[in-house]
This record gives structure tokens, C-alpha cells and sequence, in this order.
């Protein structure tokens, strides 16, 4: 965990936006765009799940607009704390914060960001706090935001390691030697890798609630809103399992297709009678081949942060999956 002060910008702004552009903002949000978007929106960021998002209280959304192009070109969305005057995105997601067209530069990033401001403080909000995506998900537009989110003087309130797989590297090639060794142990015990279908869910849930426990972890979300997601977003949510010969659940997670591009792994558990094992080594493989043959191009696992700072032990196993690093940073504005 890592925190920075403000970092405020000394160079030369970029020129302003083409005069083609505006910011629509609806004020009954979570709201559709009024023009097509020009990317597809990530998971999180679509007005049905922004709807799903508990307790968010008012919404707001913004869209940037190229009337010249027909499209809307960047998205954001946010829920208002009035209590705490605080504006929020995301609600409660993974993460929120600025989605934008490949291409887009910082001028148009920074009007749409002026109208937010200005339309948060006419609010009577004081802060503005954006939890980013991974950059793995889109680097270019997530550098991009970073850097105009610097010149307006937001701060890096927190940056974590985000770690992913890369579908197009072969999995077992790029283990530890002491994951490969668990990889063909979990063979030779019979364990395999399957996809449950989604009436399992309870007692999936209940198998995840379990091992977390164990841990002394609590998960973040109700079985009822879980299954409320599978239920709106049934092509985007999974059931995966690895399973001992004797059919008991050996691993378990849910896995998210969160865009065209990505699938996170989102509750991956396994009990600690288990642990000689390693049964999560299969599972993430098995998630893995899943991913390259969805032709998706980020398996991704995920943050490792406590509330004391990084978990190192979560970090080194991901490291030893073969995983990547990569950056993803949450921002706050005094406003």
C-alpha cells in the first residue's frame, strides 16, 4: 500500500478539445448514453449493474460526446454520499472511475472532469473518489487517465499490484517449479478442473463462505446479490471447480467476464485440508485454458491487500502462477 500527497502539474496544459464534444449528464442514474459508445463498457460500468450496485444512494452519470462521430467517446459514473459529502465511483464494484475510447487524448478527458467537478460542487459534494481499473485491462486508456487525473491535482490515495494472467503464454511453462510440482500432484491424485452449472450457486457459496472462514476472511458480498448478478448477467458469470475423484469440491470460485478482454477470478477458496495439495494451482490453470479459448487477453487475479498493507504470501503465489504485474491506482480530489 502505498500514499502519496498531491501531485500538482508545472508543465504546459495540452490544446483544448475538439469543439465537437460535450458532457451529458442525467441526473435520474444510472442512465444509458444518449449516442452509442464508442468501446464496449466494461461490466461494472453499464447502467444494469450500476442499478444493482446496494445502497449506492443518488447517481449521477456523465457522458462525453462527439456529436461529429455519433458516439459518446468516455463514461463515468457516481454515487453521492450526502453525509460525508463525498462522491463515489465506484458504488460498490470492483472498481469505477473514468471508462474512455481508445485514442481519446487529455483534453477531452479534462473537460469531461471540469463538468464533474463543477457539477459536484454545485451539489454542495467537497471530495471526489475514483477506484481505477487495472491498467492490464486497457493500459493506454488507463495512463491516460492517470496522467490528467495528475495535472488536476487528484492524489494517488492508494496503488496496489494487480496481477493477471496472460492467456497467450502457455500456464505450465511459466510456473515455479514448486506450483508445478502441486500441478502434477493434483494429477496424479485425480483432481480435475469443471464448470458448474449456476443452480449450484448456494452450496458453492457455502463451500466459499467456509474456506474464507477458515482464514478468517469474510466475503464481500450477500449470497442474495450474488446470485441477483448471476441472474441479470448470466453470460457474464461462472461457477468453476476442481474436483477430487470421489466428487467432493476440492476449489471453488466465481469467475466475471468483465469486457471482451478480460475474466477476473473473483472468490477463489479452497479448505485448508487441502493445502498438501494445492488445489488452486488446477483451478487457475483450468481458468486459464477457459480464457484462451474465449480469446480473452487478461486472466485476472486480482489485488493482495489488506488492511495492514500487501499480503505477501498471496503476492508471491501469484508471482509464482506465472502471474504479471501491473499497477492499479485509486484517486481522491478535495473538491
Amino acid at each position: 500500500m502505498k500514499r502519496t500527497e498531491p501531485i500538482i502539474a508545472t508543465e504546459a496544459e495540452p490544446l483544448p478539445p475538439p469543439a465537437s464534444l460535450t458532457v451529458w449528464m442525467a441526473e435520474s442514474g444510472p442512465a444509458a448514453p444518449r449516442l452509442p459508445l464508442a468501446f464496449e463498457s466494461f461490466l461494472y460500468l453499464t447502467p444494469e449493474h450500476q442499478r444493482l450496485q446496494a445502497d449506492a444512494g443518488p447517481v449521477l452519470s456523465f457522458y462525453l460526446e462527439d456529436a461529429a462521430a455519433g458516439r459518446t467517446v468516455a463514461q463515468l459514473h457516481v454515487a453521492l454520499d450526502e453525509a460525508t459529502a463525498t462522491a463515489h465511483s465506484p458504488a460498490q464494484a470492483p472498481f469505477g472511475a473514468v471508462q474512455l475510447a481508445a485514442g481519446l487524448g487529455r483534453p477531452a478527458l479534462h473537460q469531461l472532469l471540469g463538468a464533474v467537478e463543477a457539477q459536484l460542487r454545485q451539489r454542495g459534494l467537497r471530495r471526489l473518489a475514483l477506484r481505477g481499473y487495472p491498467f492490464a485491462y486497457d493500459p493506454a486508456g488507463a495512463a491516460t487517465l492517470a496522467e490528467t487525473l495528475r495535472h488536476r491535482g487528484y492524489r494517488v490515495a492508494l496503488a496496489e499490484q494487480n496481477y493477471h494472467l496472460d492467456p497467450a503464454r502457455d500456464y505450465e511453462t511459466h510456473l515455479h517449479p514448486s506450483e508445478r510440482r502441486r500441478l502434477h500432484k493434483c494429477r496424479r491424485h485425480g483432481l480435475r478442473f469443471e464448470q458448474e452449472p449456476p443452480f449450484l450457486l448456494p452450496a458453492a457459496y457455502e463451500f466459499i463462505r467456509a474456506c474464507r472462514q477458515e482464514r478468517r476472511q469474510e466475503l464481500s458480498l450477500p449470497l442474495e446479490r450474488v446470485q441477483q448478478l448471476f441472474k441479470a448477467f448470466p453470460r457474464e458469470h461462472f461457477l468453476f471447480s476442481v474436483r477430487q475423484p470421489d466428487g467432493e469440491w476440492a476449489a471453488l470460485t466465481v469467475a466475471i467476464r468483465v469486457s471482451e478482454r478480460a475474466l477476473y477470478n473473483f472468490y477463489p477458496a479452497s479448505p485448508l485440508r487441502c493445502n498438501a495439495l494445492s488445489p488452486v494451482v488446477m483451478l487457475n490453470e483450468g481458468l486459464h485454458a477457459f480464457a484462451r479459448a474465449s480469446a480473452l487477453a487478461v486472466l485476472d487475479l486480482g489485488t493482495s491487500t489488506l488492511d495492514t498493507g500487501p499480503n505477501a504470501s498471496l503476492l508471491r503465489f501469484k508471482r509464482h502462477l506465472g502471474g504479471v504485474a501491473g499497477l492499479r491506482l485509486s484517486w481522491e480530489k478535495e473538491l
